[in-house]
């Protein structure tokens, strides 16, 4: 629906701001939980990427090479799935209209 004067456009627009506010205040609540080596590791980002827990099973410890690479693909994984639920979620407020976030 276009909007009929610059007036309802600019509603639209602050409509949009707060949704876009709204949701980025939830997606910090979100949790995202990904594991590598079998479930050696476990790491769980919030709905920004950042990280607010890591699990390791103490045979990962063995070998810090392997850990180190555990520890990559683990939180790799975590963030691209935030990542993606973060876009899905602001494509919906947006309209499929790409906006840095």
């Amino acid at each position: 629906m276009m909007p009929k004067s610059f007036g309802d456009m600019v509603k639209q627009a602050q409509k949009m701001q707060k949704q876009m506010s709204d949701l980025q205040e939830k997606l910090v609540e979100e949790r995202h939980e990904a594991s590598a080596g079998g479930g050696l590791v476990k790491v769980v980002v919030d709905g920004k990427q950042m990280l607010r827990g890591i699990t390791i099973d103490p045979k990962a410890l063995d070998d810090a090479s392997m850990l180190e690479d555990l520890i990559l693909t683990a939180m790799n994984e975590a963030q691209k799935t935030s990542q993606e639920k973060m876009a899905a979620a602001m494509s919906k407020v947006t309209g499929g209209i790409s906006l840095p976030f």
